[in-house]
């Protein structure tokens, strides 16, 4: 079999046309068999097999085809042709091929041979195809030589273009950098065959990008191209890459990719001000840390290069004011640093230096990489309420101090231009207990209730302090109130104490170890001292030992107790401390007589039970109890009897009361009665005596309210005090009626222009009063004036 080059038809004649340029490429020989080719005689034909497994030369023999790719005809494409020497082209030898895109991508003219692809074919796809040919008898069907394979190859053209498959690309460059500086390399691929021609062959270009960026030809490397890009001026660059095949010739093929480089930034612009002058304001009463105002230094720079760091470096107000750095909007808060006041100082002056701190050494030269700026502040006057000189009070003071007693003066002042006056007031919700009093004025601490250094040691009060002028302005203050302590608790037993004695018990025996507590806390520490009560120094049953250690031993004096003689002793204790004055109690040790066993343990401590006589009948016990019975009866009716005398009078709900009458015992004696009150106390107090005068000629039921007041709050000038006295006095009196009453104070005090308008007075003289200055004292006192003032006419007015 061989190959022929003829087409079936005219319209065949470029797949002939080019399956010849490539037929030099084949190795394929064409051997003819011997003999003429005729049909196998009967009798042969069972013989053919055998002979073809002879050695002898193959009737045909091939490679392989080639064929173009990318066919863009209408008609199927011829590949090539298959004949037999055997076929003497009448049809009788039959063409069969099989084998990879046989039917599907390559068909065969079973008649004539001849090979056509009826698929467009891709090398890129798919080089090759292997096929497998076989000549048959037509009419038989027996294969005619054996079956042969054959190889068709397609052929690349220059069908695709070079493609950036990482495309389009990013990268940056550092400003300012050098010409020349590597950016990013691009790399193209082409599908075309590398091993033939110069289909695969790419060459790099730059499109768009020019006079930035060059490329690299063969590498497809990016490098700068042009020196000092500065990112401030342009940021991002849009670079277009073309690779071209073929070597870059003209009808080559060609891809491009866009390249977006961005300049990254580098710190080569200093820090600017765009004010070299700022005007703040901040009120007087701004707190500590509060933000007066904000400054901010320009940097064309972006991220670690923008950074800004801001400082004081001159100015009046250094240590009054400071400077942060916020790092999320570089900006400079300045804050307060210290109080601030307007009646000191109105304004204040800072120089302000923002820098940046980190540089690079290659722009120094472009620095300095700082730069300063002025700031005014003015301090605004607000209306401050009272401050307190000083700021917090400690105030020690004893526990016995006398009610009334000044303690401490309180002292504030209004810080404004102004000074108004102060009004000073105590928190009641820091002095529940309301055991002080200040006075309003002159901000005098005085104690209104006696202090108990064991009850309560320490008082935090809280004094307030109000503008008069503007009520909603008010200060406070903390007094610290240290209670010292007076020795006035007398040391007592720490528990009940008894004791246990046995009956075989020996003299000097110890029974019972005491101890004493004490509610003082003197500053040496205690120590308490044991001895006998003065009625009990000479017992003859026991005696104590004081171990100087806070604790006494009690002993027995003898021996031979005996419970039926007297089961239980009470032993009276005295306890003293080492305070000034020395306080002393008594208590009481009880002592148990005890049956004991011979090792001393307790067995029974109870009286052995007294036996009535046997003689003694059940009558007469009746007639006891009997007794008994009527001297209880006796007695109630005596107590209710004594009931009833004293109830008052029984109305009738239906009779109409328009009044109560209450009668009193006490009728008073009138003036001349010396010995109900002394009624110079009614004219000055201070003349009062120290002793309260009582009637001897009876005693009072109920005492009275205006009763003693102590010589400490009369002495003192202050009507306060007194006041104080009178008040802690009738809230502690038991017996005060829990209604409200009239209280009559004898205490008028001083300072009035009148001086005292009681008429008590006038009975210790016989002159007459003159009421003339009632006419100086204005329209208000105009009627006293007409009636007690002088007068021409005589007689009685009324």
């Amino acid at each position: 079999m061989w190959t022929s080059g003829r087409m079936s038809n005219a319209k065949n004649l470029f797949g002939l046309g080019v399956s010849l340029y490539f037929w030099g490429l084949m190795d394929l020989t064409t051997t003819v068999l011997s003999g003429s080719a005729r049909p196998l005689a009967e009798g042969q034909e069972d013989n053919l097999s055998d002979k073809l497994h002879q050695r002898m030369k193959r009737s045909w023999v091939w490679n392989q085809f080639f064929v173009l790719e990318e066919y863009t005809g209408t008609d199927p494409l011829y590949v090539g042709k298959l004949h037999s020497d055997m076929d003497r082209g009448d049809g009788s030898i039959k063409y069969i091929l099989s084998g990879e895109g046989a039917g599907i991508v390559f068909t065969i003219d079973d008649t004539t041979g001849d090979i056509h692809a009826i698929q467009r074919l891709d090398r890129e796809e798919r080089s090759q195809y292997t096929l497998r040919a076989q000549a048959l008898d037509r009419r038989t069907g027996r294969p005619m030589e054996p079956e042969s394979e054959f190889i068709i190859k397609i052929q690349d053209i220059n069908d695709n273009e070079p493609k950036f498959l990482d495309g389009p690309y990013v990268a940056s460059v550092p400003e300012m950098s050098p010409v020349g500086t590597s950016v990013i390399q691009v790399t193209a691929t082409d599908a075309d065959d590398p091993t033939y021609g110069n289909s695969a062959r790419v060459v790099y270009s730059i499109l768009q990008g020019q006079p930035y960026f060059s490329v690299d030809s063969r590498t497809g490397l990016i490098r700068t191209a042009l020196m000092n890009m500065d990112r401030e001026a342009k940021e991002y660059y849009e670079v277009i890459i073309q690779a071209k095949d073929m070597g870059g010739q003209l009808g080559g093929l060609a891809g491009t990719t866009t390249v977006n480089i961005s300049l990254s930034d580098v710190n080569d612009n200093p820090p600017r001000f765009p004010q070299k002058h700022y005007q703040m304001s901040v009120l007087e009463s701004a707190p500590i840390s509060s933000t007066v105002g904000r400054v901010v230094a320009k940097d064309l720079d972006e991220g670690i290069n923008a950074e800004m760091k801001y400082s004081l470096v001159d100015g009046d107000g250094l240590d009054v004011f400071d400077i942060n750095t916020d790092p999320n909007y570089q900006v400079g808060i300045i804050t307060v640093r210290k109080p601030l006041s307007f009646e000191s100082k109105k304004s204040y002056t800072l120089k302000v230096e923002g820098a940046n701190p980190h540089l690079e050494m290659r722009f120094l030269n472009l620095g300095p990489f700082r730069d300063t700026t002025t700031v005014h502040i003015s301090v605004e006057d607000v209306d401050e309420p009272p401050v307190f000189e000083p700021s917090i009070y400690f105030v020690e003071v004893p526990e016995d101090v006398e009610i009334g007693t000044t303690i401490q003066i309180i002292s504030a002042k209004d810080p404004d231009v102004t000074n108004n006056s102060i009004r000073y007031s105590i928190d009641r919700s820091s002095d529940p207990g309301r055991f002080f009093y200040v006075d309003i004025t002159s901000g005098a601490l005085m104690t209104a209730r006696p202090l108990d250094r064991e009850d309560i040691s320490w008082h935090n009060i809280t004094v307030l302090a109000m503008e008069l002028n503007n009520p909603s302005q008010v200060g406070s203050v903390s007094v610290t109130v240290k209670v010292l302590d007076v020795n006035d608790n007398a040391p007592e037993f720490a528990r009940f104490y008894e004791a246990f004695v046995c009956e075989n018990a020996k003299a000097g025996q110890l029974i019972q170890t005491v101890s004493a507590i004490d509610r003082d806390d003197p500053q040496e520490g205690q120590h308490f001292y044991y001895s006998l009560a003065p009625e009990a120094a000479n017992n003859p049953n026991f005696t104590l030992r004081d171990n100087q250690d806070n604790t006494a031993w009690i002993l027995t004096r003898r021996s031979g107790f005996r419970q039926n003689e007297q089961n239980t002793f009470y032993l009276p204790i005295l306890i003293s401390d080492n305070g000034r004055p020395v306080l002393s109690s008594t208590g009481t040790l009880t002592v148990h007589v005890c049956s004991c066993d011979q090792e001393g343990v307790v067995m029974s401590c109870n009286a052995e039970a007294y036996v009535l006589p046997v003689s003694l009948s059940r009558g007469a016990l009746i007639a006891i109890l009997a007794c008994i019975f009527v001297l209880l009866v006796l007695v109630l009716l005596i107590l209710s009897m004594r009931r009833q005398r004293k109830q008052p009078y029984i109305i009738d709900e239906e009779e109409n009361i328009h009044e109560n009458i209450v009668r009193y015992d006490d009728e008073g004696g009138g003036e001349e009665d010396t010995e109900a009150f002394d009624i110079a106390a009614m004219w000055n107090p201070r003349e009062a005596q120290l002793v309260v005068k009582n009637r001897q000629d009876m005693l009072p039921e109920i005492e009275s309210l205006s009763r003693y007041v102590p010589q400490a709050c009369i002495m003192d000038n202050n009507v306060h005090n007194y006041v104080l006295a009178k008040l802690y006095e009738a809230d502690m009196d038991l017996w005060a009626p829990p209604f409200d009453s009239l209280q009559t104070y004898m205490f008028e005090g001083n300072g009035s222009v009148a001086e005292s308008l009681s008429s008590l007075q006038s009975v210790t003289t016989d002159s007459d009063q003159s009421y003339d200055y009632l006419t100086d004292w204005g329209p208000r006192f105009k009627k006293l004036a007409e009636m007690y003032g002088a007068t021409d006419s005589s007689g009685v007015l009324w």
